[in-house]
């Protein structure tokens, strides 16, 4: 079934330039285009041009395989600094056609395709001119178009623009292995997972689709249902429900100014350590990061990192080294030092899943935990398996919202707002959905109502619950609950605990909630 998107939905185009890291060493090294050039790293190849991948010169080879092969192969070490470098002019002529250019990794940049389209008339016109900034810095390109993200990028790879609505339909027949060539998008186990798919007999990446993601989740691991929603052609993960708060952002003037990359890499180590405190103590993880720059002249430098994964402190160092050096090293290079940097966090995850153990690893337990519940999805459904995320709110019950397992844990309302009237801290242990009936009376026996003002009618001595009763050894409240307080003649609602006393000493203390003037428990305290 193709997947359903509402009208206007947002599509992506992204920018690919092949064998990237090969040709960033090609150009260092002043090579002509028909040279062969292989990229090593541990004594294999990891990338290759054209010209090399025509004498039999493949990813995976050792180097004198290689040579044998190729011997006017030339050589060069894997370098990421060198290939950021040097993607930074490619970027900036993408950037200077159409703002909101977000890389991805030296070699890939993707963008949001419905300006560039409105802008230039059409998707097939904005890729031709796009692709004609790129050549004008000397580096050939190709543009991929299509509703996700993921399948934007394997659409790049064949020059593709496809169109909205068809993304399962375009990825149906292509080998399954297409889901684990870019690495940026794909997690250094999703090779294990395509070579068991080929060993199971699902070759293409229409058979991976058509399996059910309770089947995928079940017996498979949690790469593998990111893997099969973009075989789906559905987002691998749902949009943030909010951005990060401003305050995760980090700033550092710089005294005296940076004009040199080993500077300013030192400055992107110290902004990464703080960041990625900020970010340890919420509890967050970076997907999306931003690194701005301002210079003495008064010039503003922005770029925005995509990542697949959460980045770690030595990530964020990285991608903050590479993007400084390429503004300080291109040849329109700012024309004064810079004197501030920050970094801002454009998206973020839950950090629950890089929580460390004990000894420095992902605890076991919850590892096992996960799993465990994994085969529960796989038995009863995707839907039947649901955690708890904090929630915005008055209420308990408000303050929770279930969101199935394997989703991203975004919350039903954002839980940092004011929330005027919401019940003090601690919470209760136990919510009782049913709600069941009790009664408050005065020592007198009277009921104890709640007025207009918000307060108790008489001081409550006893509770009533079914055929039993407590004396009350203590109360809190009540709490008037100022929701709809604009609709005429709306009923007085509050909260109150009751702390209960027993003849053996049984102490246990309640939340009730008032409304329609009666009394119910709606929780339970330890």
């Amino acid at each position: 079934m193709r997947p359903s998107r509402a009208r206007g939905a947002t599509r992506v185009l992204a920018v690919w330039c092949q064998d990237w890291p090969a040709v960033a060493a090609a150009a260092v090294a002043d090579l002509p285009p028909t040279r062969p050039v292989a990229v090593l790293s541990a004594n294999r190849v990891v990338a290759s041009s054209a010209v090399a991948r025509a004498e039999g010169v493949r990813r995976g080879l050792r180097r004198r395989e290689a040579q044998a092969r190729c011997p006017e192969l030339f050589l060069a070490q894997v370098d990421q600094d060198r290939d950021a470098r040097l993607f930074e002019p490619v970027v900036a002529a993408v950037d200077a056609s159409v703002p909101g250019v977000e890389v991805l990794r030296p070699g890939l940049l993707v963008l949001g395709a419905r300006g560039a389209a409105r802008f230039f008339g059409s998707e097939e016109a904005a890729a031709e001119r796009l692709v004609d900034a790129v050549a004008a810095v000397g580096v050939e390109a190709q543009i991929g178009i299509a509703d996700e993200l993921s399948t934007a990028v394997i659409a790049a790879r064949r020059g593709a623009i496809v169109p909205q609505g068809d993304g399962a339909e375009f990825l149906a027949p292509l080998a399954v292995s297409e889901l684990a060539l870019e690495p940026s998008l794909a997690a250094p186990e999703r090779a294990e997972l395509v070579d068991l798919l080929h060993r199971l007999g699902l070759r293409r990446i229409g058979d991976f689709a058509a399996l059910g993601p309770a089947e995928v989740s079940s017996r498979f691991g949690a790469d593998a249902v990111l893997a099969h929603r973009s075989a789906r052609a559905v987002p691998e993960r749902p949009p943030a429900a909010r951005r990060p708060p401003p305050e995760l952002a980090v700033e550092q003037r710089c005294d005296p100014p940076i004009d040199r990359v080993d500077a300013a890499a030192f400055a992107g180590r110290m902004l990464a350590t703080r960041l990625h405190a900020k970010l340890s103590d919420a509890a967050l993880a970076c997907t999306r990061l931003a690194v701005f720059a301002e210079t003495e002249a008064g010039e503003q430098l922005s770029r925005i990192w995509r990542c697949a994964e959460p980045l770690t402190p030595e990530d964020t160092a990285d991608r903050v080294r590479w993007q400084l050096d390429g503004w300080l090293t291109r040849r329109d290079r700012p024309t004064a030092p810079v004197t501030l940097l920050r970094l801002e966090p454009v998206e973020v995850v839950r950090a629950g899943a890089l929580q460390l153990g004990l000894w420095g690893g992902v605890g076991e337990e919850d590892e096992r935990a996960r799993r465990a519940l994994v085969r529960v999805q796989g038995l009863l459904g995707g839907e039947a398996v649901q955690v708890g995320v904090l929630s915005g709110g008055r209420g308990p019950a408000e303050r929770v919202t279930m969101v199935v397992l394997g989703d991203e844990r975004v919350p039903a309302a954002d839980p940092e707002l004011p929330w005027p009237g919401r019940l003090p801290e601690p919470a209760p242990a136990v919510l009782l959905l049913n709600r069941p009936t009790v009664r408050l009376e005065a020592a007198d026996g009277t009921p104890v109502l709640v007025t207009e003002r918000g307060l108790f009618t008489a001081d409550p001595a006893r509770l009533h619950w079914g055929s039993r009763s407590w004396p009350l050894a203590g109360w809190a409240g009540p709490w008037p609950m100022d929701e709809h307080w604009w609709v005429p003649d709306s009923a007085t609602a509050a909260r109150a605990q009751v702390q209960l006393g027993g003849d053996a000493g049984e102490v246990r203390v309640l939340l009730l909630v008032y409304s329609d003037e009666s009394w119910r428990a709606e929780g339970l305290y330890d």
